[in-house]
Protein backbone atom coordinates (compact mmCIF):
# COMPACT_ATOMS: atom_id res chain seq x y z
CA UNK A 1 0.00 0.00 0.00
CA UNK A 2 2.96 2.47 0.94
CA UNK A 3 5.00 1.50 -1.99
CA UNK A 4 2.09 1.49 -4.17
CA UNK A 5 1.27 5.51 -2.74
CA UNK A 6 5.10 6.05 -3.07
CA UNK A 7 5.33 4.92 -6.71
CA UNK A 8 1.83 6.96 -7.12
CA UNK A 9 3.91 10.32 -6.24
CA UNK A 10 6.92 9.52 -8.28
CA UNK A 11 4.91 8.28 -11.24
CA UNK A 12 2.60 12.12 -10.93
CA UNK A 13 6.33 14.20 -9.76
CA UNK A 14 8.36 12.66 -13.04
CA UNK A 15 6.50 15.10 -15.40
CA UNK A 16 7.13 17.87 -13.58
CA UNK A 17 10.90 17.07 -12.87
CA UNK A 18 11.24 16.39 -16.84
CA UNK A 19 10.27 19.81 -17.38
CA UNK A 20 12.30 21.67 -15.15
CA UNK A 21 15.28 19.33 -16.70
CA UNK A 22 14.27 20.45 -20.08
CA UNK A 23 13.98 24.38 -18.98
CA UNK A 24 17.37 24.01 -16.90
CA UNK A 25 18.99 22.59 -20.13
CA UNK A 26 17.30 25.30 -22.75
CA UNK A 27 18.17 28.09 -20.61
CA UNK A 28 21.63 27.01 -18.62
CA UNK A 29 23.24 24.78 -21.06
CA UNK A 30 24.00 27.56 -23.51
CA UNK A 31 25.59 29.92 -20.98
CA UNK A 32 27.60 26.51 -19.83
CA UNK A 33 28.66 25.62 -23.15
CA UNK A 34 29.78 29.16 -23.64
CA UNK A 35 31.46 29.12 -20.73
CA UNK A 36 33.38 26.11 -21.30
CA UNK A 37 34.54 27.49 -23.97
CA UNK A 38 35.98 30.17 -22.90
CA UNK A 39 38.50 27.63 -20.87
CA UNK A 40 39.33 25.66 -23.95
CA UNK A 41 43.05 25.52 -24.63
CA UNK A 42 42.80 24.10 -28.34
CA UNK A 43 42.14 25.72 -31.03
CA UNK A 44 38.26 25.76 -32.25
CA UNK A 45 36.65 26.93 -35.69
CA UNK A 46 34.96 30.11 -35.12
CA UNK A 47 31.41 29.63 -33.63
CA UNK A 48 32.31 26.55 -32.48
CA UNK A 49 31.10 25.72 -28.86
CA UNK A 50 31.89 23.05 -26.27
CA UNK A 51 30.47 21.81 -23.14
CA UNK A 52 33.68 20.42 -21.90
CA UNK A 53 37.17 22.42 -22.15
CA UNK A 54 39.70 20.41 -24.06
CA UNK A 55 42.89 20.76 -22.12
CA UNK A 56 41.59 23.51 -19.81
CA UNK A 57 43.42 27.09 -19.39
CA UNK A 58 43.58 30.52 -18.49
CA UNK A 59 45.40 31.92 -21.30
CA UNK A 60 42.45 33.17 -22.90
CA UNK A 61 41.80 35.28 -20.37
CA UNK A 62 45.42 36.36 -19.79
CA UNK A 63 45.11 37.21 -23.52
CA UNK A 64 42.34 38.97 -23.27
CA UNK A 65 42.97 40.72 -20.47
CA UNK A 66 46.73 41.55 -21.48
CA UNK A 67 47.34 41.54 -24.87
CA UNK A 68 43.40 43.05 -25.92
CA UNK A 69 43.39 45.15 -22.89
CA UNK A 70 39.86 44.49 -22.10
CA UNK A 71 40.67 46.21 -19.02
CA UNK A 72 40.75 49.13 -20.29
CA UNK A 73 37.38 48.69 -21.63
CA UNK A 74 35.87 47.25 -18.72
CA UNK A 75 37.36 50.46 -17.42
CA UNK A 76 35.71 52.92 -19.54
CA UNK A 77 32.07 51.09 -19.48
CA UNK A 78 31.89 50.72 -15.61
CA UNK A 79 33.11 54.58 -15.55
CA UNK A 80 30.33 55.65 -17.38
CA UNK A 81 27.68 52.90 -16.15
CA UNK A 82 28.43 54.19 -12.31
CA UNK A 83 28.08 57.88 -12.85
CA UNK A 84 25.19 57.51 -15.16
CA UNK A 85 22.84 54.79 -13.10
CA UNK A 86 23.48 57.58 -10.39
CA UNK A 87 22.51 60.80 -12.27
CA UNK A 88 19.35 58.13 -14.22
CA UNK A 89 17.93 57.01 -11.17
CA UNK A 90 18.55 60.02 -9.16
CA UNK A 91 16.78 62.79 -11.87
CA UNK A 92 14.09 60.02 -12.46
CA UNK A 93 12.82 60.10 -9.29
CA UNK A 94 13.04 63.54 -9.30
CA UNK A 95 10.77 63.85 -12.53
CA UNK A 96 8.73 61.33 -11.28
CA UNK A 97 7.91 62.77 -7.91
CA UNK A 98 7.04 65.88 -9.64
CA UNK A 99 4.24 64.01 -11.74
CA UNK A 100 3.12 61.76 -9.01
CA UNK A 101 3.01 64.14 -6.04
CA UNK A 102 2.34 67.26 -7.97
CA UNK A 103 -0.23 69.16 -9.84
CA UNK A 104 0.40 71.91 -12.62
CA UNK A 105 -0.42 72.60 -16.01
CA UNK A 106 0.49 70.17 -18.35
CA UNK A 107 1.48 67.76 -16.50
CA UNK A 108 -0.38 65.09 -18.91
CA UNK A 109 1.52 66.54 -21.86
CA UNK A 110 4.75 66.38 -20.21
CA UNK A 111 4.22 62.71 -19.20
CA UNK A 112 3.18 62.25 -22.68
CA UNK A 113 6.09 64.15 -24.03
CA UNK A 114 8.71 61.51 -21.88
CA UNK A 115 6.73 58.56 -23.05
CA UNK A 116 7.11 59.41 -26.79
CA UNK A 117 11.00 59.25 -26.68
CA UNK A 118 10.22 55.36 -25.96
CA UNK A 119 8.86 55.28 -29.31
CA UNK A 120 11.93 56.39 -31.35
CA UNK A 121 14.61 54.23 -32.02
CA UNK A 122 18.31 55.19 -31.33
CA UNK A 123 18.95 55.28 -35.58
CA UNK A 124 16.53 57.60 -35.47
CA UNK A 125 18.74 61.01 -33.09
CA UNK A 126 21.77 59.36 -33.81
CA UNK A 127 22.68 62.30 -36.33
CA UNK A 128 20.75 64.89 -34.68
CA UNK A 129 22.67 63.57 -31.05
CA UNK A 130 26.32 63.58 -32.95
CA UNK A 131 25.54 67.42 -33.31
CA UNK A 132 24.25 68.71 -30.07
CA UNK A 133 27.04 66.77 -28.37
CA UNK A 134 29.40 68.45 -30.95
CA UNK A 135 28.30 71.49 -30.26
CA UNK A 136 26.40 71.96 -27.47
CA UNK A 137 24.25 74.77 -27.33
CA UNK A 138 24.59 78.18 -24.75
CA UNK A 139 28.07 76.42 -23.69
CA UNK A 140 29.60 75.92 -27.09
CA UNK A 141 31.88 73.39 -26.21
CA UNK A 142 32.02 69.32 -27.48
CA UNK A 143 31.84 66.66 -25.48
CA UNK A 144 32.81 64.03 -28.62
CA UNK A 145 35.79 62.25 -27.25
CA UNK A 146 34.68 62.10 -23.61
CA UNK A 147 33.56 60.01 -20.72
CA UNK A 148 30.74 62.71 -20.29
CA UNK A 149 29.77 62.85 -23.39
CA UNK A 150 28.47 58.96 -23.39
CA UNK A 151 27.09 60.12 -19.49
CA UNK A 152 24.88 63.03 -19.83
CA UNK A 153 22.21 61.26 -22.64
CA UNK A 154 21.55 58.27 -20.32
CA UNK A 155 20.65 60.32 -17.40
CA UNK A 156 16.85 60.51 -18.74
CA UNK A 157 15.17 57.26 -18.99
CA UNK A 158 11.45 57.55 -19.99
CA UNK A 159 10.94 54.13 -19.08
CA UNK A 160 12.49 54.52 -15.26
CA UNK A 161 10.49 57.88 -14.93
CA UNK A 162 6.76 55.86 -15.85
CA UNK A 163 7.42 53.24 -13.61
CA UNK A 164 8.94 55.31 -10.56
CA UNK A 165 5.98 57.53 -11.28
CA UNK A 166 3.29 54.76 -11.29
CA UNK A 167 4.87 53.59 -8.02
CA UNK A 168 4.44 57.12 -6.21
CA UNK A 169 1.27 57.39 -7.23
CA UNK A 170 0.33 54.59 -5.16
CA UNK A 171 1.43 55.76 -1.78
CA UNK A 172 -1.33 57.40 0.27
CA UNK A 173 -1.12 61.22 0.29
CA UNK A 174 -1.88 61.19 3.86
CA UNK A 175 1.61 60.17 4.08
CA UNK A 176 2.70 63.33 2.98
CA UNK A 177 0.14 65.36 4.55
CA UNK A 178 1.29 63.83 7.95
CA UNK A 179 4.72 65.30 7.69
CA UNK A 180 4.17 68.32 6.37
CA UNK A 181 2.34 68.75 8.89
CA UNK A 182 5.21 67.89 11.16
CA UNK A 183 7.34 70.27 9.07
CA UNK A 184 8.69 68.62 7.12
CA UNK A 185 10.14 70.04 4.06
CA UNK A 186 9.37 69.08 0.39
CA UNK A 187 12.90 67.52 0.27
CA UNK A 188 12.51 65.58 3.44
CA UNK A 189 9.17 64.32 2.08
CA UNK A 190 10.30 63.12 -0.96
CA UNK A 191 13.84 61.24 0.36
CA UNK A 192 12.46 60.36 4.35
CA UNK A 193 8.93 58.98 3.27
CA UNK A 194 8.37 58.86 -0.91
CA UNK A 195 11.15 56.72 -1.48
CA UNK A 196 11.72 54.11 1.51
CA UNK A 197 8.03 53.11 0.26
CA UNK A 198 9.46 52.75 -3.40
CA UNK A 199 12.35 50.86 -2.64
CA UNK A 200 10.64 47.48 -4.77
CA UNK A 201 10.67 50.01 -7.54
CA UNK A 202 14.29 51.50 -6.98
CA UNK A 203 15.75 48.20 -7.24
CA UNK A 204 13.69 47.37 -10.44
CA UNK A 205 14.99 50.50 -11.95
CA UNK A 206 18.52 50.26 -11.11
CA UNK A 207 18.91 46.26 -12.83
CA UNK A 208 16.98 47.78 -15.93
CA UNK A 209 19.10 50.61 -16.35
CA UNK A 210 22.25 49.03 -15.29
CA UNK A 211 21.55 46.35 -18.17
CA UNK A 212 20.56 49.52 -20.62
CA UNK A 213 23.61 51.85 -20.17
CA UNK A 214 26.10 48.35 -20.16
CA UNK A 215 25.16 47.31 -23.08
CA UNK A 216 24.79 51.06 -25.07
CA UNK A 217 26.55 50.37 -28.92
CA UNK A 218 25.82 53.29 -30.53
CA UNK A 219 26.13 56.46 -28.24
CA UNK A 220 29.48 55.06 -27.43
CA UNK A 221 30.32 54.41 -31.25
CA UNK A 222 29.55 57.69 -32.53
CA UNK A 223 30.66 59.76 -29.56
CA UNK A 224 34.36 57.99 -28.75
CA UNK A 225 36.68 58.36 -31.93
CA UNK A 226 39.48 57.15 -29.89
CA UNK A 227 40.50 53.11 -28.78
CA UNK A 228 40.87 54.17 -25.34
CA UNK A 229 37.46 55.40 -24.95
CA UNK A 230 35.72 52.47 -26.26
CA UNK A 231 33.67 50.54 -24.01
CA UNK A 232 32.96 47.06 -23.86
CA UNK A 233 30.36 46.82 -26.54
CA UNK A 234 32.14 48.71 -29.05
CA UNK A 235 35.42 46.84 -28.08
CA UNK A 236 33.95 43.26 -28.65
CA UNK A 237 32.65 44.57 -32.43
CA UNK A 238 36.12 45.45 -32.93
CA UNK A 239 37.72 42.48 -32.02
CA UNK A 240 34.95 39.73 -33.74
CA UNK A 241 36.01 41.79 -37.02
CA UNK A 242 39.73 40.82 -36.36
CA UNK A 243 40.07 37.49 -38.12
CA UNK A 244 43.22 36.98 -36.31
CA UNK A 245 41.65 36.78 -33.23
CA UNK A 246 40.93 33.53 -31.75
CA UNK A 247 37.90 32.13 -31.45
CA UNK A 248 38.18 31.38 -27.61
CA UNK A 249 39.70 34.67 -26.70
CA UNK A 250 36.58 36.62 -28.09
CA UNK A 251 34.29 34.34 -25.86
CA UNK A 252 36.16 35.28 -23.06
CA UNK A 253 36.18 38.82 -23.37
CA UNK A 254 32.37 38.07 -24.04
CA UNK A 255 31.96 36.25 -21.31
CA UNK A 256 33.90 39.22 -18.79
CA UNK A 257 31.39 41.31 -20.83
CA UNK A 258 28.13 39.18 -19.50
CA UNK A 259 29.72 39.21 -15.85
CA UNK A 260 28.69 42.45 -14.52
CA UNK A 261 24.93 41.91 -15.37
CA UNK A 262 25.09 39.01 -13.87
CA UNK A 263 26.50 39.72 -10.73
CA UNK A 264 24.02 42.98 -10.58
CA UNK A 265 20.66 40.81 -11.35
CA UNK A 266 21.76 38.74 -8.55
CA UNK A 267 22.81 41.25 -6.13
CA UNK A 268 19.61 42.91 -6.47
CA UNK A 269 17.28 40.30 -7.16
CA UNK A 270 14.96 40.84 -4.04
CA UNK A 271 13.94 43.93 -5.08
CA UNK A 272 13.64 43.55 -8.48
CA UNK A 273 11.56 40.88 -8.01
CA UNK A 274 9.53 42.73 -5.43
CA UNK A 275 9.32 45.45 -7.83
CA UNK A 276 8.00 43.79 -10.70
CA UNK A 277 5.41 41.73 -8.57
CA UNK A 278 4.17 44.71 -6.72
CA UNK A 279 3.71 46.14 -10.08
CA UNK A 280 1.81 43.30 -11.72
CA UNK A 281 -0.80 43.41 -8.52
CA UNK A 282 -0.95 47.04 -8.54
CA UNK A 283 -1.52 47.10 -12.69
Amino acid sequence: MQDGFTWAKLGAALPRWAFYALLLVVFVGPFWAFAMTAFSGVTLQPGELVFWPKSPTMDNFHYAWFKTRVWRYLLNSMLIVTFGLILQVSISSLAAYALARKKFVGSAVVSMLILSTMMLPEEVIAIPLYLVLGNIPLFKVSLLNTHLGMILPLIGWAFSIFMLTEFMKKVPLELEEAARMDGASEWQIFWLVILPLIKPALGTVTVFGFIMIWDQYLLPLIVANREDLYTLPVALASVRADEAMPPAVFVAITLIAMLPSIVIYLAMQKAFNRGLLAGAVKG
